[in-house]
Parts: structure tokens; C-alpha cells; sequence
């Protein structure tokens, strides 16, 4: 599935933070986007990912050559992860499993699928512990196990590992390419560390004076 940003623009309250911004995010592989705090990183993200409309332009997901209406199916082939990660008072598997309930899956298929995404967070001795209780780490590394859970097509990480200790972003990062190598799944990150941008390799991206320029 292609994330195709067309033209867009976005204004808050006058003040413009995108303009003109066009990029194609081909299936499959990673996309490190960098820029200065203020610069839209998070506005691009909202607006790629469906969570709000731009003023201008469009936001197209394509299968092949057909264009997918963004509707409810659409939104369920991609998730976004916070820099802060809001959780559940419930424990750390029933955290992970709110979103496949939500789609109806089977039961089975849910202790399946939670089992596997905090194993690839290395959480799994973290299973029934309440979920509020966790370090600041741990929370973000829940909040990608739950994004991962759902077996996502696009997946958006803003700013990952922004305040957490060296571990938890190895860790973090570990997951990442691991999840590259055995998912189909194409990663769009924000990050402002020009090493973990080399790190998790891909192609790097700078969003300067509102538009997406590729960094050799």
C-alpha cells in the first residue's frame, strides 16, 4: 500500500506549517523523517495518517493503481504511536488486546497475536502486570506492541524513544528492524538523533519550510 501526499497544506490560527507538501511513501521499508521542533513533523503525521483533514491537497493510499476511500477499513491497515503513550488501567496483555477486540477477532487469535507483539517488545514477563505500573520505557515499548498487535500496513512512530533511557531504545530500536525483516509493513519515523536515523537505515527525509526533501 503507497501513502501519497498530494500538494498538502495546513494552517493553525494563520500560521502556516505545511505548504505545497508532496512525497510518496512506497510500500515496504523504512522512512526516517528529521526537522527542527516547529518545523510539522507531528502536523505531517496527523494528516498522513487520516486523523485530521488538511486545508489543501490530498492524502491518497493506493493498492496498486486504485485509490482506497479513506473510511474505516482504510484506517484499520494503519496506526500511529504517540511520544507519549496513554494506557489503560487493565493489565499489560488486555492493554495490547483492546484494539484487535475492537475488530471482532476471535478470541484465539487475540492471545495469538498480543502473545507475539510482547514478545517482539520483550514484555512477555510483563503480561499481567498492571499496565500503569510500567517505567516510562516499558509504556512506550507497550505502545508499540499494541500498534504491532494489529498487525498494521503503514505504521507511524513519533519520536520513540524521546526521554527514555539507552536500553529501553535499543530495545526499541532491536524491535524495529526485527519487525522490518519479517512483517510487510512500511515504517514512516520521526526522530531528531541522526544516529538512530542510521541505525534503522532506510531513507531519510527532512521536513524544511513546510516540504518533504530527501537527505543523501
Amino acid at each position: 500500500m503507497t501513502v501519497q501526499l498530494h500538494k498538502i497544506a495546513k494552517a493553525y490560527q494563520g500560521n502556516r506549517i505545511l505548504a505545497d507538501c508532496s512525497y510518496t511513501f512506497a510500500a515496504g521499508g523504512a522512512y526516517i523523517l528529521m526537522g527542527d521542533n516547529g518545523s510539522g513533523k507531528s502536523t505531517l503525521f496527523r494528516l498522513a495518517a487520516l486523523l485530521e483533514p488538511p486545508d489543501q491537497g490530498e492524502v491518497r493510499y493506493l493498492q496498486g493503481d486504485l485509490t482506497l476511500p479513506p473510511d474505516i477499513t482504510l484506517k484499520r491497515r494503519l496506526t500511529m504511536v504517540f511520544p507519549r503513550v496513554g494506557v489503560f488501567s487493565r493489565s499489560v496483555s488486555e492493554n495490547v488486546a483492546y484494539g484487535l477486540k475492537i475488530r471482532g477477532l476471535p478470541r484465539d487469535r487475540v492471545r495469538e497475536q498480543v502473545a507475539r507483539a510482547l514478545e517482539e517488545v520483550a514484555l512477555s514477563h510483563k503480561t499481567h502486570q498492571p499496565a500503569a505500573t510500567l517505567s516510562s520505557g516499558e509504556t512506550m515499548r507497550l505502545g508499540l506492541a499494541r500498534a504491532l498487535a494489529v498487525e498494521p500496513e503503514v505504521l507511524f512512530l513519533d519520536e520513540p524513544t524521546t526521554h527514555i533511557d539507552r536500553a529501553n531504545t535499543r530495545l526499541i530500536e532491536d524491535c524495529l528492524l526485527q519487525t522490518l525483516r519479517e512483517r510487510a509493513l512500511t515504517l514512516i519515523l520521526i526522530t531528531h538523533d541522526p544516529a538512530q536515523a542510521h541505525r534503522l537505515g532506510g531513507r531519510r527525509l527532512l521536513l524544511q519550510e513546510g516540504r518533504i526533501v530527501e537527505v543523501d
